[in-house]
């Protein structure tokens, strides 16, 4: 018999500044925070100045990129927001995470320099410090999790972008229903301050250029930087924030997005008619189109519209931001729903614990 699945914990770090107060406030309807001339003509929400230093010893910061500082951050928000210090020896950790950062300043030495292809790799070997190797390791903000917040359960990391996200809160809240996780720290981040993914999706004709505008009104992804993890374990275990009754994710190829999409929402517990609904769509045109199509009513909230859009973290802060609509009392059932930008659906479920 599977265990009903709570979420305890939430770590959430923005454009906004962190916590509880500062994102449930958000939920009534706020401003973006935005820099529109660093990036221009792409506007980014930036990462809100956060004392890393005072959560993570300098000796473990110097190895780490900005995207692994933020993770480890908002790992740390998660487990002291659920009073959980005491029992990080016995928690699992999954994480979503990106490819890490490149150096840019490095690379536009080369592109400047127009050199040769064997002075290209030259430049590249003698410019790139060695502890950036490390920060481009994937899974190396699992390591630095543990390291800093001596979690010392079972890690895995999680590769591919939106979808990774919501698998890993997937993977975290199947383990605690059948028993094989007693508790779990689940989330991602992202760095939205980075020419060089910038520069990758623009090419890709991914981004929307211009003046800000909401998901609904626009065809493109404005990043953010965000920081999500949140806290899971059995409903009867802690005091509960929220009740994860469900959660399910598909991903194949794009032309049968629209009906993956709807196959999952059909699976999907029965919703009360007051069912609060969030989206951490992306903006993309395609798969934001397949998604509110699937949808019976638009979404109240686009988590992007508030945060930025933030890949591996996208699906986590939907997450926190349905918990805290339970727990603010904006709503007693939360549906969240999101499209990777180029693959990936997923869909969840949260109730007000009884």
């Amino acid at each position: 018999m599977l265990r009903p699945v709570a979420i305890t914990g939430i770590g959430l770090a923005s454009s906004h500044g962190e916590g509880r107060a500062v994102h449930t406030a958000l939920l009534g309807g706020a401003a973006p925070v935005l820099d529109e001339a660093r990036f221009a003509p792409y506007a980014v929400h930036p990462l809100a100045p956060l004392p890393f230093d005072a959560a993570i010893p300098r000796r473990e910061m110097r190895q780490m990129e900005n995207w692994q500082r933020l993770g480890v951050y908002a790992a740390g928000l998660a487990i002291d927001d659920g009073g959980l210090r005491d029992r990080v020896a016995a928690m699992d950790l999954i994480v979503a995470a990106g490819g890490g950062e490149r150096d840019w300043k490095l690379d536009e030495q080369i592109m400047s320099a127009h050199p040769a292809e064997i002075e290209r790799h030259r430049m590249l070997m003698d410019g790139l410090r060695p502890t950036l190797f490390l920060a481009q390791l994937s899974n190396l903000m699992a390591g630095s999790i543990s390291i800093v917040h001596n979690v010392a359960g079972s890690s895995r990391t999680l590769l591919g972008e939106e979808i990774a996200g919501a698998e890993a809160l997937r993977i975290a809240a199947a383990r605690v229903a059948t028993g094989t996780s007693e508790l779990s720290l689940a989330g991602g981040a992202f760095i939205a301050e980075r020419p060089e993914i910038l520069l990758l999706f623009a090419m890709g004709g991914m981004l929307h250029s211009g003046p800000w505008a909401p998901v609904a009104a626009r065809q493109g992804i404005v990043f953010g930087s965000v920081g999500a993890f949140l806290t899971l374990g059995p409903a009867g275990a802690a005091k509960p924030l929220a009740i994860l009754r469900h959660i399910a994710t598909d991903q194949g190829p794009p032309e049968g997005r629209a009906s993956r999409f709807a196959a999952l929402l059909a699976a999907t517990p029965a919703r009360a008619p007051d069912c609060l609904v969030i989206s951490a769509a992306s903006g993309a045109a395609d798969a934001t189109r397949a998604e509110l199509a699937a949808l019976p009513t638009p979404p109240e909230i686009f988590a992007a519209d508030l945060l930025g859009h933030s890949t591996e973290a996208a699906f986590p802060a939907a997450l926190a931001l349905a918990t805290l609509a339970i727990q603010s009392g904006r709503a007693r059932q939360v549906l969240v729903t999101g499209a990777g930008q180029w693959r990936g659906e997923a869909v969840a479920l949260l109730e007000a614990p009884l």
